[in-house]
């Protein structure tokens, strides 16, 4: 791809949120949303390839379904008050349209099956800002108008995306199937606490993001794509083990480990507010969460599978492919929980 246009194009996807975030009349938002969709297609179909066209073509057909119901709220909140901001005697039919949309964005169960499908058509590359970047723009919004938000539909909403990323997870093979249903069971854990304390949710999805990076950074320079070929990291970047070890576990929500955080005070919040059912259904979904991240990291660390000669010589040849953030990325993503009481604060 031409240099300039690939600039333009990573331009146009930060410049996306970034409008989004800073924006208070719904209609910017809504530009910063579209900015965001059209900007990450030319970056699906960069490999040309059937799968790439039909994971463009399903992320644009639900991300504009999903635009174009965003657009009715906002069109029948100026038709019922005459302005682009949300008040709170906005119809709470208009607020759920505009829930809807949001959650088919961000691949919220029950609006969750375009995910894993489209994640696993792309590049690593791209799947992580599918992953990461791609949800701030949703969950600002989201942070803005949680106020006016039916507690019952997003309980309902974080109870599915729990148990659906749990669940599915659990019999895939493929390391971007696993994150995206990874990334679906986060969101949901976001969803759970955003009526109670938004700040958390904020909080959640900056720690997410800090430790979905470097996990889908490793597999990018590993080439990767199933549990099979993770086995060969032993021999090709063997000082990866326990980064992608420690950054599944955290990830997993295991103490002492920087995952463990959210999930704490999460459950600590939603028992305040007399959610002991949903806070137990939660913890236990997190326990099977751990259970395919300790499977990667099984095949990854603690197994030798059959390999030829040719494979073994690799581990003398150099590396190249170093990438100078995933320490720093690690380290935050692993060793953080001490900084507890000043970020929760």
């Amino acid at each position: 791809m031409n240099p300039i246009t690939l600039l333009i194009i990573y331009f146009t996807i930060f410049s996306g949120p970034m409008v989004t975030m800073l924006s208070t009349n719904l209609f910017l938002m809504w530009i910063g949303l579209e900015m965001n969709l059209l900007a990450i297609i030319p970056m699906m179909v960069k490999n040309t390839n059937q799968r790439s066209t039909e994971a463009a073509t399903k992320y644009f057909l639900t991300q504009a379904t999903a635009s174009m119901i965003f657009l009715l709220s906002i069109i029948l909140n100026y038709k019922q008050l005459g302005l682009w901001t949300l008040q709170p005697q906005t119809n709470n039919h208009i607020i759920t349209l505009m829930f809807i949309s949001l959650a088919m964005k961000m691949g919220l169960a029950p609006f969750h099956s375009w995910l894993p499908e489209v994640t696993q058509g792309i590049s690593i590359q791209t799947g992580m800002i599918l992953l990461t970047w791609q949800k701030i723009a949703p969950m600002s919004i989201l942070y803005q108008t949680h106020e006016m938000l039916n507690p019952t539909i997003l309980m309902l909403s974080a109870t599915l995306s729990v148990l659906i990323g749990a669940w599915n997870g659990l019999n895939q093979t493929q390391t971007r199937k696993i994150m995206a249903y990874s990334s679906i069971s986060h969101m949901g854990w976001m969803i759970a606490v955003l009526p109670f304390n938004p700040s958390l949710t904020m909080l959640n999805l900056l720690i997410y993001i800090t430790l979905t990076v470097p996990m889908l950074t490793a597999l990018k320079i590993n080439s990767s794509t199933n549990i099979n070929s993770m086995s060969l990291m032993w021999n090709k970047t063997p000082m990866m083990l326990p980064m992608i070890s420690m950054m599944l576990l955290s990830t997993g929500g295991l103490p002492p480990l920087t995952g463990f955080l959210p999930k704490w005070i999460i459950i600590t919040e939603l028992s305040k507010n007399n959610n002991i059912m949903l806070a137990t259904l939660m913890s236990m979904m997190a326990l099977i969460n751990l259970f395919f991240y300790t499977r990667l990291i099984y095949s990854t660390a603690l197994t030798t599978f059959p390999t030829s000669n040719n494979s073994k010589m690799s581990l003398h040849h150099n590396n190249n492919n170093n990438n100078m953030i995933m320490p720093s990325l690690t380290i935050l993503g692993t060793m953080t929980l001490p900084l507890s009481p000043l970020m929760i604060t």
